[in-house]
């Protein structure tokens, strides 16, 4: 039998090359099929930050093979939650979704000396979303 997701995310950040795609996945590898995962940006870059994908495989987690998408108004109110990353007034805002704005160093042009501590406090955020998601879950009348 297959449980419908106990949420759904949305990260949000301009290039949808760093920020966004590390806490894409972090979350896919934490919460598995409990959460379903998006990440968009307001400007896509082409391709995924080399130094954001190193970072992460030092941690188990593989990005490589994702690709920056286009932020949608589609995504946005599939969405129960939508984390933005600094893509300032450009995330759209719907009633009943939960918004959550990480102040976050943009890792764009840096090595993965300087990723790694931006990774880090993404983990962290990751972690405790997932600790309210799933006490939220528990809280819901059975």
């Amino acid at each position: 039998m297959t449980t419908a997701p106990l949420a759904s995310v949305l990260f949000v950040c301009v290039h949808n090359a760093g920020r966004s795609q590390m806490a894409a996945g972090f979350l896919r590898h934490l919460a598995g099929d409990r959460v379903e995962v998006r990440s968009a940006g307001s400007i896509p870059g082409d391709r995924v930050n080399p130094a954001a994908v190193e970072a992460m495989a030092e941690v188990g987690v593989d990005i490589s093979g994702r690709q920056p998408k286009v932020l949608t108004t589609e995504a946005v109110q599939a969405s129960d939650y939508v984390i933005t990353m600094g893509c300032g007034d450009t995330c759209p805002v719907f009633p009943g979704k939960r918004y959550l704005d990480w102040a976050l160093e943009d890792p764009a042009g840096q090595g993965v000396e300087a990723v790694r501590p931006i990774r880090d406090e993404i983990r962290g955020l990751i972690e405790g979303l997932v600790a309210e998601i799933d006490a939220k879950q528990e809280a819901r009348p059975r």
